[in-house]
């Protein structure tokens, strides 16, 4: 409950033992508040706390200007509309609210460390945790530098066929000259040395770009 909420609420007490006073008047409003009379009279006898919505749901209900529970009154001070009301059990308005007050909300705060064991045990914990990312980090580290290895190797390999390929070239155009082939099939065997120098060069760049992309994981993290 709100602080002010609590100093009002013997004021708001008093003002509704005041409208309930009569005869029945404690069942009739409780029906007009859609409340269980019983429940009405623990709030007159200070065995419930309510809230400030149910006090204005009360103003609202009663037809009683807005705030007038909030001030002390007397007999003479309840207007002949909501006596008027009450009495004949009249409701002028629809409450749907709740009388039960809001609470404070509780602060929670940690346990403070005994000592430092808390606090130890979670440096413990950190440094575990970087310890085992040190670890994934360096097990990255060396499956990538063997695949490069691998990749610089076939680099290798690419970038020396040049020779073994001239000689191919020179024997194949050693048996087109002694086959005295067709020129469609000269054409094609002529076509086919070209193709295979080509996707050599593609190749080749393939494999360097794939050599770059690897280089790059693993750094900067």
């Amino acid at each position: 409950m709100e602080d002010s909420d609590e100093l009002l609420l013997p004021v708001w007490r008093a003002n509704l033992v005041l409208l309930t006073r009569e005869v029945g008047a404690a069942t009739r409003l409780a029906r007009m508040m859609t409340f269980s009379a019983s429940y009405l009279k623990l709030m007159l006898s200070g065995q419930r706390e309510f809230s400030e919505e149910f006090v204005r749901g009360i103003e609202a209900v009663t037809g009683l200007p807005n705030g007038w529970m909030n001030a002390p009154h007397d007999e003479h001070d309840i207007p002949p509309n909501a006596r008027e009301a009450i009495d004949n059990e009249q409701p002028l308005a629809r409450f749907r609210g709740t009388a039960h007050p809001v609470r404070k909300k509780t602060v929670l705060r940690p346990p403070e460390p005994i000592f430092g064991q808390p606090a130890a045990a979670k440096r413990v914990e950190e440094e575990t945790l970087d310890a085992e990312a040190h670890r994934r980090q360096l097990h990255l580290r060396k499956v990538r530098d063997l695949a490069i290895q691998d990749v610089r190797r076939f680099e290798r390999h690419l970038s020396h066929a040049p020779v073994e390929l001239t000689a191919l070239r020179a024997k194949v155009e050693d048996v087109i000259a002694a086959a005295e082939l067709d020129d469609p099939i000269q054409a094609d065997l002529a076509g086919r040395l070209e193709q295979i120098e080509k996707h050599r060069h593609l190749l080749l760049r393939h494999v360097e770009r794939l050599q770059a992309l690897l280089a790059q994981i693993g750094e900067g993290e």
